[in-house]
């Protein structure tokens, strides 16, 4: 990004980034994470192995990998309003076929736009949002932290709404939570056609910079971990509390908390991430994370899976924030769109393979208790990858 824009309106910055994150609570927080919440319904009344269950996550982050690469383009083509906006109603259109049909091939596309969509949407309004905050230094990281938790809010209101709709109209009723979700979409959707988005801010031209990966290959090694351990987790782990004996009440709590607990990310991380000292900061995040994975193997109590959501979610948002700031530690402006391009591509590579790869072990073994054993294995590996990095030096970072 170019420097701050100053032709955005300095009043309400707060409520404008409040605004667009709207497009990240509808494009991750529901159209994303949201789907964890009917998987076991629509495995059932589909007749789906966990594999077809966990592929159409991974199609979906097929779809949000595509999509994030292809944003600072979509953005210099169409504008910031057409791909905030654009990326939203895409997902609205993705969330409401899924609504209107079981069949597999169908529900896949859906999944797959979806993704697509919400990459638009989730990295222009980031972007945007990163733009205003700048224009007020004193505040920036409170005002940033506001549009990060967007996809909280989202798994938080899913969370209130998937099991208490499926509770209500009995088996089968998958379609009728996507159809809720749906509206509650719609709703948010509004108020981003009703403020001013188009900014004289813009993308600079791709940066011819050299940027090395061996130096960084064992960190981007675990941010490939991280992407796959994260998201098998948030794809089955509503599956385990319900075959536990979870009712809606505890399914729509295990959610909730993890919502819940994205928003307090900001305050319990601050000092971690301000460390500097190469993979330290992401490896005590991820490995809090795996440990908040890996909880459920200890017990299947009530409070114990709550403790779980909570460990968990505080840590796992912030995961991506530490590997932007070990970017902006290790490398000169200049070739920072190329270093985080380089970690999207290891996280999202991860998060596409994890669900299908889990679901298969789980149809193989049997059991979810595969799938959280892996996926808080892998996350811990992820950690212990990490903490393995050390930090890059101008000769390393640049390849010389």
């Amino acid at each position: 990004m170019h420097a701050p824009d100053r032709t955005l309106p300095d009043a309400h910055p707060a409520r404008l980034i409040l605004i667009l994150s709207l497009a990240a609570t509808v494009g991750l927080g529901i159209g994303r994470f949201a789907y964890a919440l009917v998987l076991p319904d629509m495995r059932e009344a589909l007749n789906w192995s966990y594999s077809a269950a966990g592929f159409m996550n991974t199609i979906n982050a097929v779809g949000y990998l595509a999509g994030a690469l292809a944003a600072s383009r979509l953005i210099r083509r169409v504008g910031w309003s057409a791909a905030i906006r654009g990326g939203t109603l895409a997902c609205l259109a993705a969330l409401a076929t899924c609504a209107l049909t079981g069949n597999f091939v169908a529900l896949s596309l859906a999944r797959l736009i979806l993704g697509i969509g919400a990459a638009a949407g989730f990295v222009a309004g980031g972007a945007l949002a990163a733009n205003i905050a700048q224009s007020h230094p004193e505040r920036a990281n409170f005002l940033l932290s506001l549009y990060y938790a967007g996809p909280g809010v989202g798994i938080l209101a899913s969370g209130l709404i998937a099991p208490f709709t499926l509770q209500w109209f009995g088996p089968g009723s998958w379609w009728i939570v996507w159809w809720a979700l749906t509206l509650l979409s719609a709703v948010m959707t509004v108020p981003l056609f009703l403020i001013r988005i188009e900014s004289g801010a813009r993308f600079a031209e791709a940066s011819r910079a050299s940027f090395a990966i061996p130096p960084v290959l064992i960190y981007l090694a675990a941010y490939f971990l991280f992407g796959a351990g994260y998201i098998a987790y948030m794809t089955f782990m509503i599956a385990y509390v319900r075959d536990g004996g979870g009712d809606a009440t505890a399914q729509a709590a295990f959610w909730g908390l993890i919502g819940v607990s994205a928003f307090v990310t900001p305050w319990v991380w601050r000092r971690v991430l301000a460390l500097d000292r190469g993979g330290l900061a992401t490896a005590i995040i991820l490995g809090t994370n795996a440990i908040g994975a890996g909880l459920p193997m200890l017990g299947h109590s009530t409070a114990w899976l709550a403790v779980s959501a909570v460990v968990f979610g505080v840590a796992f948002f912030a995961v991506v924030n530490s590997t932007t700031a070990f970017v902006r530690f290790n490398y000169p402006h200049e070739e920072w769109p190329t270093a985080i391009a380089a970690m999207t591509v290891s996280f999202g590579v991860g998060q596409t393979l994890g669900p299908i790869v889990v679901g298969a072990i789980t149809d193989a073994l049997g059991s979810l208790n595969y799938a959280l054993n892996v996926s808080a294995a892998l996350l811990a590996l992820g950690a212990v990858a990490a903490l393995c990095q050390r930090k890059v030096g101008p000769k390393a970072a640049s390849g010389e």
